[in-house]
């Protein structure tokens, strides 16, 4: 059989390797219809028995070529193994932390936001202020929906790390403040001007979601809305 019927060694390996890989098709590899269906591992072998039976006996296939042949066939069936178990461990994985999401219902979670839900007149709204460094004096700043500044908390000294406050839902002249939301800002003394300082604020798991892809596992949180896992800075009872 002449050359142009029958797939040669090097454009057999080639369908085999972009077979394993999933990067190429039939008509990629240069041994396929006009079609350009995808080469499996049960094709790359029926292309090798069409060389064997149609070699010239005059010019038999190179043993060296054939074996590496059947070295790159182990490797698509290799590749297409592995594959199926990191499908299967990925699975699992999913699994196991669709139960172990369960169980942060009801639990506190501390997530980054630069403003605060009051859910009721004189709520309590508990979070902390990121100190990106060792300060000798920390403000929360407590602003309402227009940005005037209703409260200011002194959280004093802190070192770097997270500084915890509570506001107990009250105005700086002692009335009630009343239900809505609030904006959040720090100052830390100390720290360079132009540095950003991050505001977290404490809420309830009410939900969690499983994404499909990349989208991962989603908190549903109390006066934040949906919040990727990634984001949440801390979990406490």
């Amino acid at each position: 059989m002449s050359a142009a019927t029958i797939p040669s060694t090097v454009n057999a390996a080639a369908a085999a390797n972009q077979a394993a890989t999933g990067g190429g098709t039939a008509a990629g590899a240069g041994t396929s219809p006009a079609g350009g269906v995808s080469l499996g591992g049960t094709d790359f072998l029926t292309l090798m028995l069409a060389q064997l039976k149609n070699q010239d006996p005059t010019s038999p296939i190179d043993s060296n070529a054939f074996l590496t042949q059947l070295a790159q066939l182990s490797q698509v069936q290799g590749i297409t193994s592995l594959n199926t178990a990191f499908s299967t461990l990925s699975s699992s994985m999913v699994s196991s932390q669709a139960l172990q999401a369960s169980s942060l219902l009801g639990h506190q979670a501390l997530v980054g936001s630069p403003t605060a839900t009051l859910a009721t007149n004189g709520a309590t709204v508990t979070g902390a202020v990121g100190v990106p460094q060792t300060s000798s004096g920390v403000v929360l700043n407590i602003a309402n929906s227009a940005g005037v500044l209703v409260r200011q908390i002194n959280l004093g000294a802190q070192p770097a790390g997270l500084a915890n406050f509570t506001w107990d839902g009250t105005f700086a002249d002692g009335s009630q403040a009343p239900a809505g939301q609030y904006q959040l800002s720090a100052q830390v003394t100390g720290v360079t001007s132009g540095t950003a300082v991050s505001t977290y604020v404490n809420g309830t798991v009410q939900s969690v979601t499983m994404g499909a892809g990349s989208a991962g596992l989603t908190l549903n949180v109390g006066g934040l809305g949906s919040v990727a896992f990634g984001n949440v800075k801390q979990i406490s009872n």
